[in-house]
């Protein structure tokens, strides 16, 4: 279990907690950073700092210990898996330090913004500029996959770019959701972000890493069109739909995009997680692996698309999926696959009428203080 102390302690991994003298005198960690300032965080507070003896520049995500309790041990065992993640699309944890009341996660800092507003603000995009974003994305998780390592919070605002400079890699980020496989536990806990979860979680059904492939699947479908395979203003209607996996390729949007890239989201997008594509499958398909990607610029469409689709405001937080289940409850929705209390509910027929998506949220804010001895 983890060793509770006052002051500030230094993990050194293996579940050894070893004390740094200097953190101790000074119950903070201004001794070892100078804080530069805050970055958004959904369950925890982020901030930007610059380390002092290295001048390195990193992000300290600070997670309140209250919100681990009980889960000590495992907490050991995926953050000891985690810190010997090396992959280069994937954002570092490069140290953990803990206080009484907090552990702060030393993450490698990534600058070059968010997925959306980099093409947003591009002139010229493609479907293979889309293809070469998924085939680093899935990459990443199929390395993830071979670790036993389950994200299950794949979303555009988890992929950010590394530099702002054009040509740079996408890089994985936040993984406050991801779930060690082969641990004993099925996995069955309802989190990630709903327009971007499998069905399986909405049903309330055991999962794996399939999860991500669906998710991933959900990306690749939005950076071709700008806006996402399911919405609905009713949330009942809208959990319909991902449980059946009632999306389509709606007509002008899809036009000009190749039955390659169809192809390949809807393997992804396959409701039964047994034949869903794996990662391993995905990145062999034509669309990643070969030339079918097409050049055509189609820029204009998706852009506009993903600025009336994703306001910021509205899907920066993450989401603990246990509020959907619930909400289902409520509403008398099935959670079955093949749930006779689900009724047939169509998508909105025209992306073009949908207002901004929008992303229910759990805030767990570590409010004021975990840089100040907490």
């Amino acid at each position: 279990m983890l060793s509770v102390r006052r002051g500030l302690l230094r993990w050194t991994g293996c579940g050894i907690i070893a004390t740094d003298a200097d953190c101790l005198s000074k119950y903070s960690l201004n001794s070892v950073f100078v804080f530069k300032g805050s970055l958004t965080g959904a369950f925890s507070e982020v901030v930007m700092a610059q380390e002092k003896v290295t001048e390195k520049m990193v992000a300290i995500k600070c997670i309140p210990k209250k919100a681990l309790k009980g889960k000590e041990t495992s907490i050991e065992n995926e953050i000891a898996v985690l810190r010997r993640i090396k992959h280069e699309n994937i954002v570092a944890l490069e140290d953990i330090y803990e206080s009484s009341n907090y552990l702060y996660l030393i993450m490698q800092l990534v600058s070059g913004g968010e997925l959306f507003d980099r093409i947003v603000e591009k002139g010229f995009y493609t479907e293979m500029d889309a293809s070469r974003l998924i085939r680093q994305v899935l990459d990443a998780v199929n390395y993830l996959h071979s670790m036993g390592i389950v994200h299950r919070d794949l979303k555009p605002e988890n992929l950010l770019y590394f530099s702002p400079d054009d040509e740079s890699k996408i890089m994985i980020s936040d993984f406050g959701l991801s779930k060690m496989e082969g641990t004993g536990d099925v996995m069955a806990t309802a989190c990630g972000t709903p327009g971007y979860v499998a069905p399986e979680v909405l049903a309330q059904k055991p999962y794996s890493k399939a999860v991500d492939c669906w998710s991933i699947g959900v990306i690749a479908y939005i950076l071709l069109c700008g806006y996402p395979p399911f919405y609905d203003e009713n949330d009942s209607k809208l959990f319909e739909q991902i449980l059946k996996a009632d999306y389509e390729f709606d007509a002008p949007y899809w036009d000009d995009i190749s039955d390659s890239a169809k192809d390949f989201i809807s393997h992804l997008m396959e409701k039964n997680p047994e034949m869903r594509f794996t990662c391993d499958q995905a990145l062999q398909h034509p669309w990643i692996a070969g030339d079918t990607a097409l050049c055509k610029n189609i820029h204009e469409s998706v852009s506009r698309q993903m600025r009336k689709n994703f306001a910021k405001s509205k899907w920066r937080q993450a989401f603990n999926a246990t509020a959907v289940i619930r909400h289902m409850r409520r509403l008398q929705l099935g959670t079955s696959f093949g749930s006779s209390n689900i009724h047939s509910a169509s998508a909105t027929s025209n992306p073009q009428s949908r207002p901004p998506a929008k992303s229910q949220s759990v805030d767990c804010p570590c409010g004021h203080g975990p840089f100040n001895g907490g």
